[in-house]
């Protein structure tokens, strides 16, 4: 055997930096969040909290049940839902009988908010990102044959929770099965959606009423029934650092938990009934140290409640593959990322999984994409033997390093929070929204600038984008369809018994006294809609509008001053000498999309280059954005969307302006807007469509030659 010479790092340091063109020596590899080196060794492992840990015992950072995978894998959970109850219950039982073991409801944004489907200000959003809900009919339907003291059903609702989980209770009970019985998780994480995706209804305080509600009916009656579903997965589609996401994830648990200690309850009937909610993106390592450190800080953090029962400080997590990786140009490249950030998931030690279709950046998953989705998950678990070892990434050098600075850089937000009085006050500074936008200017500003590749859209792009078949929702055959349900149901309900039930809701809302949960289910077995309970509170509550919250100068200071830049700041300064003022947008979400993520960027970056912005409020109407457009004297609306309302919405809001005479307001789209959908938009009068990928300065040039166009005719 040959005995090679012992080096030691500094010899490796050196033959290093011998290998690296001094063109290339950027300073040992980071990852973008924390600090990060080439090579790690034993000396890394000096020191850690977890060493020496066991899966199945605290601090649980190996895993939460001592054979893991090897004793049963992890649950195949594909969320979905699109259209009518009836096509999403077919759906369902086509995946099950293929291998899925639960189900995850996707509801649709009508829903989400607490409007019926024949409310007038959600035209465009009935049955497109989801299932639409009305009433118990609907959820009896979602649900025929499938027998729900025998399935796990996770959904995923905050805003609309009350009308939502009592209809799912009241459907149970129809089909024969006691409240006891029901097993699966509700998400109930209304702290989430004031942070990013902004499917709130009430105020905070109120909402929180009802959070602390629901955790205390289902801790007397449904013991096989998570309460809650603590979600960072919103937070990093919203741009949120994969450590942000960490942190402002266990802040906002640790603010639940007080809410139901507050309450009355004891710890030990609280916390074993937590599950958390975590986005995988394509940041392998650091997703796989996130959910490890994420076990840990959590059994730290609940030791401060002195639990007695060890499942008490188990973190407990489904996971989804990441939805802002996905790209709308080469889109096949997405069944790649997919695969990786599943098989990160899974090294991390996930609870159960969801995996994305790879054509979601463009549309609902076809039942094709769902099939290759969904085997995603069953290759791994079949064909590659991860589930013959526990953490078989444990004891790495690199992983067991980041894991800890991982926990070191979350614990320290979380401190941040705890210091502002916890996360609902800090929400209410809007710090946390702060922090986040920030992040994703900076993160489109790497995306522009190209530090940050993405395969197929700002490197090795292909010249012929292919044409994906996308799935189709006609949602005004739809919204028909469920107007016609809802007519029924009102005409043929017992009214004195419905509006017994609502003002004994409202009496409810009003006092703080009984239990809201409870009142919403005699409301449902009352036949009332989603969109009557959700009224009834609103009555007492009132219906929260939050502030938009932007940041200036993050997005010109992380790309700097280099020459894409200052030419748009160059052109946008020409424009303005010659017209004597700035061009003049207006940036809208319309409908009940409250995917805000978009539109801030954009908003903060085109101020950046020199444009004049105004951001317009969330869930606007086509008629109310255009108002303001012609109020505020704007050369041109930017429409941000992301849940497929465009078709429908985007043409009622030219509409509007040609009512107003201000057709000469130019309208643009960007976002999730298919390709065989743009050509009918711009033929209907769209300026322009920017696809996601589209560098900003590229935007901005682009818009400034259609405001010239326009003004010179």
């Amino acid at each position: 055997m040959t005995d090679f010479p012992k080096k030691n790092l500094k010899d490796w340091q050196a033959a290093v930096q011998a290998g690296i063109p001094s063109d290339d020596r950027k300073g040992l590899p980071g990852n973008g969040e924390l600090s990060g080196k080439a090579l790690y060794t034993a000396q890394d492992l000096e020191d850690l909290e977890h060493q020496d840990t066991l899966p199945g015992f605290a601090p649980f950072t190996r895993g939460i049940h001592a054979s893991m995978y090897t004793g049963k894998p992890w649950t195949i959970r594909q969320y979905a839902g699109f259209s009518t109850a009836a096509e999403s219950n077919a759906f369902f039982r086509d995946n099950l009988a293929a291998g899925q073991k639960g189900l995850s409801v996707a509801f649709d944004l009508a829903t989400h908010r607490g409007f019926d489907s024949d409310h007038p200000r959600v035209a465009g959003d009935v049955g497109k990102a989801g299932v639409a809900i009305d009433t118990v009919e609907d959820m009896k339907i979602l649900f025929d044959g499938i027998a729900l003291d025998d399935m796990s059903v996770s959904m995923t609702m905050n805003g609309a929770v009350l009308p939502v989980l009592a209809a799912f209770i009241v459907a149970g009970e129809e089909q024969g099965v006691a409240q006891a019985e029901l097993n699966g998780t509700i998400q109930n994480d209304i702290l989430k959606e004031f942070i990013v995706r902004n499917t709130y209804i009430y105020p905070p305080k109120q909402s929180m009423k009802i959070v602390g509600d629901i955790i205390a009916y289902t801790a007397e009656h449904m013991p096989k029934f998570n309460s809650i579903s603590i979600s960072g997965y919103h937070m990093q589609e919203a741009g949120a650092t994969i450590v942000q996401e960490l942190a402002f994830t266990l802040a906002n648990g640790l603010a639940y938990v007080r809410t139901a200690l507050d309450s009355g309850l004891a710890i030990d009937a609280v916390a074993p009934r937590l599950s958390f909610f975590f986005n995988v993106g394509m940041n392998f390592f650091m997703e796989v140290a996130k959910l490890r450190a994420g076990r840990m800080l959590w059994a730290e953090l609940m030791q401060q409640f002195s639990p007695q029962n060890p499942r008490s400080s188990m973190l407990r997590t489904h996971c989804q593959t990441s939805g802002v990786s996905l790209t709308a140009k080469d889109p096949y490249n997405n069944i790649i990322r997919t695969t990786i950030e599943a098989m990160a998931a899974v090294l991390g030690g996930t609870q159960s999984l969801h995996t994305n279709s790879f054509d979601e950046a463009l549309s609902l998953p076809t039942p094709f994409s769902a099939r290759l989705a969904r085997n995603t998950q069953l290759i791994l678990a079949e064909e590659t033997g991860v589930t013959d070892v526990i953490d078989p990434l444990g004891g790495s050098y690199y992983i067991e390093h980041l894991t800890q600075s991982m926990a070191n850089e979350a614990r320290r937000l979380i401190e941040e929070t705890e210091s502002m009085g916890g996360m609902v006050k800090a929400i209410e500074d809007g710090w946390p929204q702060r922090k986040i936008t920030e992040a994703a200017t900076r993160q489109q500003a790497r995306l522009d600038r190209g530090d940050d590749v993405i395969v197929g859209v700002n490197k090795y792009e292909i010249e012929t984008e292919e044409v994906v078949a996308v799935l189709e929702i006609d949602t005004c055959d739809v919204q028909r369809q469920q107007a016609e349900r809802l007519k029924h149901i009102r005409a043929t309900r017992d009214q004195v018994a419905l509006e017994n039930s609502l003002h004994a809701l409202r009496d409810c809302a009003r006092s703080g006294k009984g239990n809201l949960l409870a009142g919403a289910i005699e409301a449902m077995r009352a036949r009332a809609s989603v969109g009557e309970v959700t009224q009834a509170l609103e009555d007492v509550f009132t219906r929260h509008q939050a502030p938009n919250i932007t940041v200036t100068g993050v997005y010109r200071t992380a790309f700097g001053n280099v020459s894409g830049l200052k030419t748009v700041r160059d052109e946008v300064a020409q424009f303005t000498a010659v017209e004597g003022r700035a061009p003049r947008m207006l940036v809208v979400k319309l409908g009940q999309d409250g995917h805000d993520r978009g539109a801030k960027v954009i908003a903060t970056a085109f101020a950046d280059v020199g444009f004049d912005v105004i951001l317009g409020p969330l869930f606007q109407t086509p008629e109310e954005a255009a108002q303001d457009a012609v109020n505020e004297q704007v050369h041109i609306i930017g429409v941000s969307t992301h849940a497929g309302g465009h078709t429908t919405l985007i043409p009622q809001l030219l509409n509007a302006l040609r009512a107003k005479q201000a057709d000469d307001i130019l309208v643009v789209g960007g976002g999730v807007i298919p390709e065989q959908d743009r050509k009918e938009l711009l033929d209907q009068g769209v300026a322009a469509i920017f696809g996601p990928g589209t560098p900003i300065p590229d935007a901005a040039v682009e818009i400034l030659q259609n405001i010239r166009r326009r003004n010179a005719t």
